[in-house]
């Protein structure tokens, strides 16, 4: 069984996906890790993110697991570090390249084949599983998101730097060439602005279970 959740940042999309997988006790896939994972080992290696023929070649190479919902590269945990400012910063360019969707959607299609899963990006439900038993898209004001985000004490921005950046990742997202950040015909909208967490999941749990 695949749940496939997209919307923009800050919009609860991993939190909710993490607790649903627990409740009906399968595996959360967090597809973004994927693409952080790779924008990582690119800083630390120092290849030129600018350079899309380079980034190709050392992505290809690069082996990610998912174990227990953290992203295991080239047999480290790097599930601490996938938020870092320099990643956030480059992680979109980075997933913006059709070749590198291509190698993170191969990667994700293999784990999927021997699971039941709860998955959450920006291309879920549309482009890397569009067959998916249930999809949602959750959204919320640019406010909220950026509140979220800064809360999370993740980041060393402030407020309004946040806020900026969710904006031109928003606006880059949904500018994709391919992975573009939409809403599936098919999926559940819901508003999260003015939701608890508690009651997002109620939702998606009673579609489920109809």
């Amino acid at each position: 069984m695949v749940i496939a959740i997209d919307g923009p940042a800050g919009t609860g999309k991993s939190t909710v996906a993490s607790i649903i997988a627990q409740k009906l006790n399968i595996t959360f896939l967090n597809s973004g890790s994927f693409y952080r994972a790779l924008t990582l080992a690119l800083l630390e290696a120092g290849i030129d993110i600018k350079n899309p023929e380079a980034v190709i070649e050392f992505c290809k190479k690069q082996k990610m697991d998912y174990v227990n919902s953290h992203l295991i590269l080239n047999g480290v945990d790097v599930e601490s570090r996938l938020h870092e400012d320099q990643v956030s910063a480059n992680a979109s360019p980075v997933s913006a390249i059709p070749e590198v969707r291509h190698i993170v959607n191969d990667r994700l299609h293999e784990i999927v084949k021997s699971l039941s899963i709860v998955c959450e990006g920006r291309d879920m439900t549309t482009v890397v599983f569009p067959d998916a038993e249930y999809k949602f898209y959750l959204d919320a004001s640019i406010d909220v998101q950026a509140e979220r985000r800064f809360k999370q004490g993740v980041s060393n921005l402030s407020l309004e730097e946040i806020k900026a950046a969710i904006i031109k990742r928003d606006e880059m997202d949904k500018n994709k060439v391919e992975g573009s950040l939409k809403i599936a015909p098919d999926a559940t909208y819901i508003d999260t602005s003015d939701l608890t967490i508690e009651k997002v999941c109620e939702i998606i749990i009673s579609k489920i279970h109809q």
